[in-house]
């Protein structure tokens, strides 16, 4: 899996929502992750071609984990790729595990962490923010809105933020986590492993974890739930023009009478 088909998803699913315009300031919000760091590897080599110009940041919202965590890995990747690192210091964790002992806490910790990411964005003149939301992230979201909030409802790919002034975008929502994992691992980004107590342990992965059980006996279950979500105009999502699906569904090979795979 190499940076070229990765950008082939982010470049067309930019241009299908007017993600980033002409002058942009883009901020990437960096969480240390495949998915930020994928992403940030893609803005920032898309700058050569793109049409429109745009400048580009990266944004670390530091949750105060005890002990800290190690950046110099993250601070080669943003030097190699000529991005500035910007780092916020807080006390999240300290917030959400000690003071309010939350039991639930990842919607306290993504409210608190997108303030911050937003603040430090505008801060430094930035006028888009950038998320790391893919493909799947977009599937597992609504059937987790479906079976615990009971609503029909998923992110945008575009949301504009009228009290900041920011426009925070989704560039990866056309790219499978699969394809995600592999450049990940053959360009050996620096990922860090999420300290957080809750990873692992939430609803969303739950969520995760039972489309993968159900997709072992109906192959391209989340495509035709990503084509239904296009399809319905959900939540500012639509449908490709000339009708092309992407990303692609994966494409059966004949069956030669070897057993099937679980």
């Amino acid at each position: 899996m190499d940076l070229r088909r990765i950008l082939s998803y982010v470049r067309r699913c930019v241009a299908d929502y007017d993600m980033i315009r002409e002058g942009d300031r883009v901020a990437v919000g960096l969480s240390a992750g495949k998915d930020s760091l994928t992403l940030l590897c893609a803005l920032a080599a898309m700058r050569r071609f793109y049409p429109k110009h745009y400048t580009l940041s990266a944004v670390l919202v530091d949750m105060g984990f005890p002990g800290g965590v190690d950046l110099s890995g993250v601070e080669d990747l943003c030097r190699t790729l000529g991005v500035p690192l910007h780092v916020v210091k807080t006390d999240i964790y300290t917030v959400v595990f000690d003071v309010r002992k939350e039991q639930n806490p990842c919607s306290l910790c993504a409210t608190l962490r997108r303030g911050a990411l937003h603040g430090k964005a505008v801060e430094i003149g930035c006028n888009v923010v950038a998320l790391g939301h893919h493909f799947d992230d977009a599937v597992n979201t609504l059937l987790l809105n479906l079976f615990y909030e009971g609503r029909i409802g998923c992110f945008q790919p575009v949301t504009d933020l009228s009290r900041t002034g920011i426009r925070m975008i989704r560039p990866m929502l056309y790219t499978p986590e699969k394809e995600i994992r592999a450049f990940t691992q053959k360009e050996r980004l620096p990922v860090i492993k999420s300290p957080c107590p809750a990873d692992g342990n939430t609803r969303r992965a739950e969520i995760e974890q039972l489309v993968r059980d159900l997709e072992r006996n109906n192959r391209g279950l989340r495509y035709r739930i990503f084509g239904a979500m296009q399809r319905a105009e959900l939540d500012g999502f639509r449908e490709v023009p000339g009708g092309r699906r992407i990303p692609a569904p994966p494409v059966d090979k004949p069956d030669n009478g070897a057993k099937k795979e679980e």
